[in-house]
């Protein structure tokens, strides 16, 4: 029985221990179980996942199924940098290492602690608070983060290396890590080592992929960039292209133009633009092309001024002005200043000038602009139109040149048909032409030697027969000859007066008297207009040759019978024998006869002067007075009066007329009119003038002082002004700078000047009246001129000749004084008289209708003390 019982009881024993140890391995299974869907699970999201977080959260997630592992972090080893991250980090208490130690570096504060010590122990450690002290103590870690229960961590290994560290940690006691925990973790640690290497690897891929992405992208631009730059190239390229072509093509200069607009069209967007282009003189601008997105108007066009095109083509270099720039050159007095009217910027945004040179010379300029803010060029489109601008200069100067080149070769075309035709001619002839050759070459020869009008030697064949005389005189000293230098006193009045035909008769039949006072030997020459020389051949002596001049002023003193009516005349002579110098040529002794023909001019026409030394003496003092005078000018030595102009019956002043005088210190006082006479002989009647202008500006407010306001002034000034125009254009600046307002001033003309040169003189007055200065003709009637020329003159006043005025008793010359009078008073002008000597003369002009006049008996010239503001008689 207690053998049954014990037995009974072993087997019990048995059993229960067989149980027991059933349950052991059923908890085994089952937790071998979990951990192979764990570790299944975990191989199937690491083939799945993309990203490393994705990864390590599901990581985190399986482990929780295993074991407690609320606090869980991941530490890698980034083996490019041998730097510690914290891909993934959760923690119940602790923040993230970065946030928690923000001031330390996250791999050096890793490396201190325990994650490090794992990491250089490459060993997995179960640290509780003794072992964590121990470490502490022994200087192998220092402390991290908050403390805890127990940390487990366990290295993540690769082949060669540990790369990371797999860490939990429990802060409750109820929680405990065993080395079953130990052992899961480390053989979870060995399964996801390849698959952080892979995410790793994946990362750094898409890491690669991404740079090279953007390496591509860069290059791509780049590309892009040069694609377009070639196409930009291309374009420009089959620009230039186009404008050649244009240069040589057989089109219109407007289709011309156009076409240059359309292929500058294709390189920037142009609304506006215009081509400008200077005339040979450089003095005026055309615009052959013109366009706007406002249709506007072509310019016309005009002289050069202060505008915009102006400004390029001074400064010669490509601009791009904004609105800005603009304003400020117009704010500087650079643009518009002389030409207001030319401003039609004000709405203009931007605006492009580009030089255009044609054989190094600025030529023209082309102009680009624009209206609207959006849109704007750049520096670098005028980079590319100054470029294509020279291409365009050449295509203009070669489009120019071929219709130049077409308009020879029209020409060349018409005179080779003519030459042609008259060939045909000249064969048809040809017979007669043989025949009469020998005469024509007589007639040639006499023609060179000879004057046309009267027959007589010229001065070629006259020289020639001087020279063999001096020849003659040099072989033979007792023989002596005489030069006579006639020219006749009043032929320019009498040619302009009756007219150039019956001036040539007066000529004619002064040769063929002239012919009457001499002998067979000796030769007579017109050296042209009217003056002729003699030459006497063979002379006893001094008194022959008196003879023969006293012989010719008797024989021209005689009346001439011209135009139906007769004529006195007379002439001066200027006699020169030989002998006087042994070096005289025939150049030297002509010149003496012509220095005492002026010699007897000065003594009052109508006599002959024998040349000497005195003479010649003469004429050096006239060119030093000439010397004189030019330094008086530039030293302001002269000085100023003034005649009043009064009104005939109450004698007030009205106007006043400026004279210039010098007080020489050898010959006195030289008034206005000798001044001018020295002046015209030295060239410097224009600068008489400008000198005179700027002293009556200078005085014009003592007289406003002394006299009131109400007066005008009257300057009579050489016509020397208006022969050409940049005499004009220098005038008009002089009267720009008057300083007190121009209605106020009268310029007079003289009307012998005006007879000579009436285009000029209209042109002048034309472009003068734009400055509101008055105009008149003075001197009027001692040239004659047609009274209908004043219906078309833009003049306001006239001022008649002096000489009318000192022959009132005449009453032929009232007579023409009534015509001049009422002639003015139709065409409503201001008529005044001139050379008043007396109060009778005043009552008769007066009687005829003159309300205004100027002489001596309206008051005598007076200077104007400035700085007592006095009047010296």
């Amino acid at each position: 029985m207690f053998r049954e019982e014990t037995s009974q009881s072993t087997e019990t024993v048995k059993l229960n221990k067989r149980i027991a140890r059933l349950k052991v391995l059923a908890q085994k299974y089952k937790r071998a179980e979990v951990t192979q869907n764990a570790l299944l699970e975990i191989s199937n999201f690491a083939a799945s996942v993309s990203t490393p977080e994705e990864f390590y959260s599901s990581l985190h997630q399986s482990l929780k199924k295993l074991i407690p592992a609320d606090n869980f972090f991941i530490a890698t080893l980034n083996p490019a940098t041998d730097r510690i991250e914290v891909p993934f980090f959760e923690d119940e208490k602790d923040l993230h290492p970065e946030d928690c130690y923000p001031e330390e570096d996250l791999s050096d504060m890793l490396y201190s602690g325990l994650t490090g010590y794992v990491l250089k122990t490459e060993q997995a450690l179960i640290c509780n608070n003794d072992t964590y002290t121990q470490l502490v103590a022994s200087n192998e870690i220092i402390p991290r983060g908050s403390d805890c229960h127990q940390w487990v961590g366990v290295p993540i290994k690769s082949a060669e290396s540990t790369t990371g560290v797999l860490v939990v940690q429990s802060y409750h006691t109820d929680t405990y890590y065993g080395d079953m925990e130990l052992e899961l973790m480390t053989f979870i640690s060995h399964h996801i080592s390849a698959v952080i290497e892979r995410l790793q690897y994946q990362e750094q891929l898409e890491l690669a992929i991404e740079t090279r992405t953007k390496e591509l992208s860069i290059a791509y631009n780049k590309l892009k960039l040069e694609v377009y730059e070639r196409r930009r190239a291309e374009r420009l390229q089959k620009s230039l292209f186009e404008i050649a072509d244009l240069a040589t093509s057989n089109i219109d200069n407007l289709e011309f133009y156009e076409e240059l607009h359309r292929v500058i069209s294709h390189l920037i967007p142009i609304n506006n633009c215009f081509i400008s282009l200077l005339n040979e003189e450089r003095d005026s601008l055309s615009f052959p092309y013109f366009v706007s997105q406002f249709d506007l108007p072509s310019p016309k066009p005009r002289a050069i001024s202060d505008g915009l095109t102006e400004y390029i083509l001074l400064n010669r270099k490509p601009r791009l002005l904004e609105r800005c720039d603009i304003d400020a050159l117009i704010q500087s007095g650079e643009l518009y200043c002389e030409a207001p009217e030319l401003n039609d910027t004000q709405e203009i945004n931007q605006w492009i000038g580009l030089p255009l040179f044609i054989h190094g010379k600025v030529r023209g300029s082309l102009t680009i602009y624009s209206y609207s803010y959006s849109q704007n060029y750049q520096e670098k489109d005028l980079e590319l139109l100054t470029f294509v601008s020279q291409h365009i200069a050449t295509a203009i100067e070669k489009k120019l040149s071929a219709e130049s080149l077409q308009i020879s070769y029209e020409q060349l075309e018409e005179k080779i048909n003519e030459r042609t035709q008259a060939l045909a001619c000249v064969n048809d002839d040809l017979e007669k032409e043989i025949n009469q050759r020998k005469r024509i070459e007589r007639q040639l020869v006499h023609d060179a030697k000879h004057d046309n009008l009267t027959g007589l030697p010229n001065r070629a064949m006259f020289m020639e027969r001087l020279s063999q005389s001096i020849k003659h005189v040099r072989r033979h000293t007792l023989d002596k000859f005489a030069v006579l230098f006639i020219d006749m006193d009043r032929f320019k009045l009498l040619n302009d007066t009756l007219g150039h035909l019956e001036g040539d008769r007066f000529l004619i039949e002064t040769a063929k008297r002239l012919k009457l006072c001499i002998r067979n030997n000796d030769m007579l020459a017109r050296l042209g207009g009217d003056e002729f020389v003699i030459l006497l051949d063979s002379v006893g002596s001094q008194k022959d040759a008196e003879d023969v001049a006293e012989r010719v002023l008797l024989e021209l003193s005689r009346p001439y019978t011209l135009a139906n009516q007769q004529l006195n005349s007379s002439a001066s002579i200027g006699l020169a024998m030989s002998g006087q110098n042994n070096a005289d040529t025939s150049e030297s002794i002509l010149r003496n006869a012509d220095s005492a023909m002026y010699q007897a001019k000065s003594k009052g026409k109508g006599c002959y002067v024998l040349f000497d030394q005195g003479n010649n003496k003469q004429h050096v003092q006239e060119l030093e007075l000439e010397n004189e005078l030019k330094i008086a000018l530039e030293k302001g030595d002269l000085q100023l009066s003034y005649l009043p102009i009064m009104e005939l019956e109450s004698e007030r002043v009205i106007a006043f007329e400026p004279r210039l005088f010098w007080r020489h210190p050898t010959l006195g006082k030289v008034k206005q009119l000798q001044l001018n006479n020295i002046a015209e002989h030295c060239n410097l009647l224009i600068e008489l003038d400008n000198y005179m202008l700027a002293m009556i500006y200078d005085g014009f407010h003592s007289l406003e002082q002394r006299f009131g306001v109400d007066f005008h002034i009257q300057v009579s000034i050489s016509s020397q002004h208006l022969n050409h125009k940049h005499a004009l254009r220098a005038l008009k600046n002089k009267l720009k700078q008057c300083s007190f307002d121009l209605t106020k001033l009268t310029l007079f003309f003289n009307e012998k000047e005006f007879v000579q040169n009436t285009n000029n003189h209209i042109n002048a007055f034309e472009q003068l009246n734009g400055l509101n200065v008055q105009l008149g003709i003075d001197g009027y009637g001692s040239a004659h001129s047609a009274i209908s020329s004043l219906t078309f003159l833009p003049i306001q006043s006239l001022k008649l000749d002096s000489s009318y005025a000192t022959h009132l008793e005449s009453e032929q010359h009232l007579k023409i004084i009534k015509a001049y009078y009422s002639a003015a008073r139709a065409l409503e002008l201001e008529i005044f008289a001139v050379g008043v000597s007396t109060k009778a003369h005043c009552q008769l002009l007066s009687d005829i209708g003159f309300e205004k006049g100027q002489g001596i008996a309206l008051g005598k010239v007076f200077e104007l003390d400035n700085s007592s503001n006095q009047v010296c008689a």
